[in-house]
């Protein structure tokens, strides 16, 4: 069974930066693609960024592209959401997730996630 516990999430004024982790424990989480979606209040949960299992490719939403970078240490089984220049509406509950179904593979887009985190709260003020 994979279990995905977020932490880092917080309240930040425009213009900061936060560091969001996942700490992810299974047999073959590994070996999964990894992300990170959000989900605004009254709206839609999406997409923010993803990894591959290795860490080679990484890929973010258009919306966050040059503000936000992901990474993961396998060693450690726990991958990371660096957000900078963090902007009011970037306010949301912040989810990570996992991809089996990406076992092993370059191929990380679309991230169909089968295991999800609770959750971490991300507040922006101006």
């Amino acid at each position: 069974q994979v279990r995905l516990v977020e932490s880092g999430g917080g309240l930040v004024q425009a213009g900061g930066s936060l560091r969001l982790s996942c700490a992810a424990s299974g047999r073959t989480v590994s070996s999964y693609a990894m992300g990170w979606f959000r989900q605004a209040p009254g709206k839609e949960r999406e997409f923010v960024a993803a990894v591959s299992w290795n860490g080679a490719a990484t890929y973010a939403a258009d919306s966050v592209k040059g503000r936000f970078a992901i990474s993961r240490d396998k060693a450690k089984n726990t991958e990371y959401l660096q957000m900078s220049s963090l902007k009011p509406e970037d306010t949301a509950v912040y989810y990570c997730a996992a991809d089996s179904s990406k076992q092993t593979s370059s191929i990380v887009l679309p991230l169909v996630p089968d295991y999800w985190g609770q959750g971490t709260q991300v507040t922006v003020s101006s």
